[in-house]
């Protein structure tokens, strides 16, 4: 019965690890290049007594943890907003950002200029070019960014966006909520960047609902089977305490 009872409480623990991954996800419905966040699951597998004396063979007993976080990297809807610093990606590749830890990687491209004219993330974040963060003069107007990334002004040509790609997106780690960490970024070959575009989080707001509801029924399940195993201990300690 303790094992019942911990292998109910390690499904527990991960469908509230479940839920609280969903309740991120709508909470994040409306932050611009948000990733949809989910967990993958894996049975643990206890190792089993071998004694000859058992009447029936022992059986495993499966505990259950979430082992990874998976990131739906599909892009989200393009919103037209005219704002020349707003600037989307159409298709595979990220803005590079430098962060005080390092460099980062994100799909968010509602920038601004900050006091300085520096083209920063909305956390204040140097985006970067080839030729590393791009600060705008006084008298720099009309800021134009090219399909390539490529960056000018009414003072002429000023830099190229630097845009990346992964081969293996799936080692992607997240860091906040549109920043992400990876290993040997290279350069985009073919990107093609929009200006006066952001993209939307991938965030679908009616499958997020409906896993919120299986999670929340599973969860309930688990409560149920648990409350009967501890009810069939207590009936099982009452009737051995009568036994003379």
């Amino acid at each position: 019965m303790e094992n019942a009872q911990l292998v109910g409480l390690s499904r527990q623990v991960t469908l509230q690890r479940h839920m609280d991954v969903i309740a991120n996800n709508l909470a994040n419905i409306t932050t611009n290049g948000y990733k949809t966040q989910s967990l993958l699951f894996e049975d643990i597998k206890l190792p089993r007594a071998e004694v000859d004396a058992f009447q029936r063979p022992d059986r495993p007993v499966d505990f259950v943890i979430d082992d990874a976080n998976l990131y739906d990297l599909q892009p989200g809807q393009m919103l037209a907003t005219g704002n020349p610093t707003d600037i989307a990606i159409e298709g595979a590749g990220w803005f590079v950002v430098q962060t005080p830890q390092g460099e980062r990687f994100t799909r968010n491209g509602s920038f601004a200029l900050d006091a300085n004219g520096q083209l920063v993330t909305r956390d204040g974040n140097p985006v970067l070019t080839d030729g590393g963060p791009i600060t705008f003069q006084q008298n720099e107007t009309a800021i134009t960014v090219s399909s390539d990334g490529s960056i000018s002004t009414n003072q002429g040509a000023r830099g190229r966006l630097r845009v990346v790609e992964f081969a293996k997106q799936g080692d992607l780690k997240k860091i906040g909520d549109t920043l992400f960490e990876g290993a040997n970024p290279q350069p985009s070959t073919f990107p093609r960047v929009m200006q006066g575009q952001i993209e939307k989080s991938n965030v679908r707001s009616v499958v997020e609902l409906s896993r919120m509801i299986q999670v929340s029924r599973e969860y309930q399940s688990v409560a149920n089977w648990l409350a009967a195993t501890d009810d069939l201990r207590r009936s099982a300690i009452e009737k051995l305490a009568q036994v003379s």
